[in-house]
């Protein structure tokens, strides 16, 4: 069949076989030499041809039918489904967590990108082996990789990166990779969209000084084992700032039932889920937020605006849209993210 002499499979590369026959059909497409309807090799037929396995050919064939690029007829073989565009650039997304702070930068980073560029979304959940797996199947395979480096260790420890995992990214072409949300401290990235996580929690609290005078004490409350940890670095900057302006505080890993909720005190709350603890407890006991008790949240959502929560939050869009710009203008460098005090009813 003259198709079969359309795959290009090197025996050499240290990319997977299965994508190798992946991008070699979606190129083919993209050129139209495969036209939608076109009968394309049998999975034998590429097994016996180039020495490869069965399962090699079928992983790329259900790859390129979870797609709706191929489709399959009983007893007749595989043919084109539809027409693949020529995107220009492949992108890989390596996120750490799914959360609507992360899926924010991901939206705008792909939105401003538009839909001529393919980006492919994977999810390591802070989990270096998933994390390093995903990152050797996909090796040369794209034209650029933004990687959040979050990570976590055996403790549930946060951890920016593995000895491993920076031996791997050491291996990068650097020009291809953009670091975003959190960076790398012994790689110097040539492009990064960050926080510092230290000093922007320090400036945010600084900037609220005046209505964080009105409360005696500070309390963060700071998971240590969350199943996604946060940076170290968000309570190391928070005790800083009470040492220097002269707060009394406390990191507490949660927010209990029945707290001893004492007036005058404000917290810096992380996750949601704490958020909504501690405000069912101040209003079941006749408090006022922002009176009472104050209320940070750490990171905005349109919920909190809507419910007048002050919040401590970087420019997910923003970081999403630089990220996406640095690629658009071949531009290489290295970015803090904006981060800000936004004051609502809440402090």
């Amino acid at each position: 069949m003259e198709s079969l002499k359309l795959l290009r499979i090197d025996s050499d590369s240290r990319m997977p076989k299965y994508r190798q026959i992946v991008n070699s059909i979606l190129e083919e497409i993209e050129k139209g030499s495969l036209k939608v309807g076109m009968r394309i090799p049998s999975i034998n037929e590429i097994s016996e041809e180039y020495y490869l396995s069965r399962d090699t050919v079928e992983k790329a064939y259900n790859f390129l039918k979870e797609k709706k690029i191929i489709v399959s007829a009983k007893g007749k073989g595989y043919y084109v489904a539809r027409a693949v565009e020529s995107s220009g650039l492949s992108v890989l997304f390596l996120m750490n967590k799914l959360s609507s702070y992360k899926l924010r930068i991901y939206n705008a980073f792909v939105g401003s990108l538009g839909s001529r560029t393919r980006v492919d979304l994977k999810v390591y959940h802070c989990d270096p082996k998933v994390f390093l797996s995903e990152l050797e199947e996909s090796r040369g395979a794209y034209d650029y990789y933004v990687i959040m480096p979050h990570f976590k260790d055996e403790t549930l420890s946060h951890r920016t990166v593995t000895p491993e995992v920076l031996e791997a990214l050491r291996t990068l072409p650097e020009e291809k990779v953009i670091y975003i949300d959190n960076m790398v401290p012994d790689l110097e990235a040539r492009s990064a969209v960050y926080q510092d996580f230290r000093m922007d929690i320090y400036e945010a609290l600084s900037e609220a000084i005046e209505c964080l005078r009105s409360y005696q004490k500070l309390i963060l409350v700071y998971p240590r084992k969350a199943v996604y940890p946060y940076p170290t670095r968000i309570r190391t900057g928070f005790q800083q700032f009470c040492s220097d302006y002269d707060f009394q505080f406390e990191i507490l890993d949660q927010i209990y039932t029945d707290m001893e909720l004492q007036s005058k005190d404000a917290y810096i709350i992380i996750e949601e889920n704490d958020l909504v603890a501690l405000v069912k407890q101040i209003r079941d006991r006749g408090l006022t937020m922002g009176k009472d008790i104050g209320v940070i949240s750490y990171n905005d959502t349109p919920l909190k605006d809507l419910l007048g929560i002050t919040v401590i939050s970087t420019d997910f869009d923003a970081m999403g849209e630089t990220a996406a710009y640095m690629i658009q203008s071949r531009k290489q460098e290295v970015v803090k993210n904006a981060f800000h005090f936004i004051n609502r009813d809440s402090i």
